[in-house]
């Protein structure tokens, strides 16, 4: 039987040469719309899977990771501007843009010549009531908007008047990191006592996180235990994302990958749906009530799953009675939902990047009953979560990065077409966290979808809460907020199933 650890490493073992045999992809349309690199400044090659991602920008689907910490105050936008400038200013790659060099051909990370804060960090006011209504159409009207290629691909909105506090409106492209990454990153912002202000780059008690981004990680035990205690389950995926995978040996077997590529390229396309179709530039987002964790556990303790089980279970009965609702439901219909898959350890966190795989779930909507539905979904996912198929799509990204532009696009758009929507769960911390000052109330994202699928959820966990967030293309479902409804719906009727 072949040795799976040689392989893995070969698979997850990302280098600068790798990308800088690339230069066959000159070329490559894309480049055209990257500026061109500026003589004399350090430049650092971009990875191919990154540069994958960055590449599935279309104007109906933008690969931007959106999400907003909540606060029951006001904040004040000058120390935010402070904090942001001085944290994100530890990490070389939030003043950093993409170019294409004059040479080779491949594009490359470039100091940003001159970088102005305040491009990255707007102030915005809130109209009418200042409640949900006028922060969804805020944040559905940026989902739209494209992020300027002449400035590090990233912003932050300082967003007064909602609900009498603020809230804090992030727009990080995929390009710089994943979710994991880019949630570790807002936390790096944050302090764990109001005290600190979040201006000490130098007390680490104050802010954990930041030293996961730094160039030298001296002390990764401390940073480990720190970060462990602030968001337990989230340190779960980071301290042993590779060590499972070598636990489960028969992955990466010839057979194993021989096998998930196979289901991979032998699936048929996802049924037609309300949530599929041609998209355009305007989204809609929408987010549930928080639930409590503790009662969330107490559903999935009694039902025999785990919380992420139980939420999904929920999200996936809320999109079923949407279905319902336009008269388009089967027996036994299911969608695939993709659903990635974390491949970094916690000691590559500086690097950022993207090191995840997805599996392809498929989300039985069809089921009446909600245990059979959270059953049948466990089932479902534990099977993909012994496959190979998180390292060999992670491959795919890989190996279309270094493909000509119109390989990249046929292969998204064949994905997508056997894909509805995206499913993604980030535990975040389990503490209030402060930023610059003010505790953070609540913190939720919205996932980017690639190629045409206009259907976007995402389950993030805070502070003894737990919510869901959507993300829809308005010309598929202009009333994301129903779905919402339906997901507390179903949440409600499992409980009562259960308890």
């Amino acid at each position: 039987m072949t040795d799976p650890a040689p392989q893995l490493d070969d698979i997850l073992d990302d280098t600068a040469d790798e990308e800088r045999a690339t230069a066959s992809v000159a070329s490559d349309a894309s480049l055209l719309r990257l500026p061109p690199a500026l003589p004399g400044l350090d430049t650092e090659p971009l990875r191919s899977v990154d540069y994958a991602w960055l590449r599935m920008d279309e104007p109906a689907n933008l690969m931007i990771i959106n999400g907003a910490l909540v606060f029951d105050e006001p904040l004040d936008a000058g120390r935010v501007r402070e904090v942001i400038g001085q944290r994100l200013g530890s990490i070389p790659r939030f003043h950093q843009r993409v170019v294409r060099t004059a040479g080779a051909g491949w594009p490359v990370w470039q100091q940003v010549d001159d970088f102005d804060l305040d491009r990255h960090v707007v102030v915005e006011t809130l109209g009418g009531d200042g409640g949900d209504a006028e922060l969804s159409d805020l944040i559905g009207r940026r989902m739209g908007e494209p992020l300027d290629p002449l400035h590090p691909p990233w912003v932050f909105y300082v967003v007064q008047g909602y609900r009498g506090g603020s809230v804090l409106f992030g727009r990080l492209h995929h390009c710089l990191g994943d979710g994991i990454a880019l949630m570790l990153v807002l936390l790096s912002l944050a302090d764990l006592v109001p005290e600190g202000g979040g201006l000490d780059l130098d007390h680490a008690d104050s802010n954990p996180f930041r030293a996961l981004f730094a160039k030298a990680q001296e002390d990764l035990r401390a940073v480990r235990e720190a970060t462990e205690r602030v968001m337990p389950e989230g340190m779960k995926l980071l301290l042993h994302p590779a060590q499972a995978l070598r636990d489960t040996g028969k992955w990466m077997t010839g057979l194993g990958v021989t096998d998930a590529l196979g289901r991979l390229v032998l699936r048929g396309r996802d049924p037609r749906s309300v949530f599929k179709g041609r998209l355009g530039i305007e989204k809609r987002c929408a987010w549930s009530r928080s639930l409590p964790l503790e009662d969330v556990r107490e559903v999935a303790l009694a039902a025999g799953g785990s919380v992420t089980d139980v939420l999904s279970a929920s999200a996936t009965g809320g999109l079923r009675r949407y279905m319902l609702g336009h008269g388009e439901l089967a027996a036994n219909l299911s969608f695939r939902a993709a659903v990635p898959v974390n491949l970094r350890p916690l000691g590559e966190m500086s690097q950022l990047g993207n090191r995840f795989g997805l599996v392809f779930l498929s989300l039985p909507v069809g089921i009446v009953d909600p245990l059979e539905r959270m059953g049948e979904l466990r089932r479902r996912m534990r099977l993909l979560k012994r496959s190979a198929e998180p390292l060999v799509t992670y491959s795919i990204l890989r190996a279309l990065g270094r493909s000509p532009m119109m390989v990249q696009r046929a292969v998204v758009r064949l994905l997508a077409t056997k894909t509805t929507a995206v499913l993604t769960s980030v535990p975040g911390p389990q503490q209030t966290l402060y930023l610059a000052g003010k505790p953070i109330r609540d913190i939720f994202f919205w996932v980017p979808q690639a190629g045409r699928v206009g259907l976007g959820l995402s389950i993030c966990s805070y502070a003894g809460q737990v919510r869901l967030g959507l993300a829809t293309d308005t010309g598929l479902v202009p009333d994301p907020e129903r779905i919402i409804a339906g997901f507390h719906d179903e949440f409600d009727a499992l409980r009562d199933r259960v308890l």
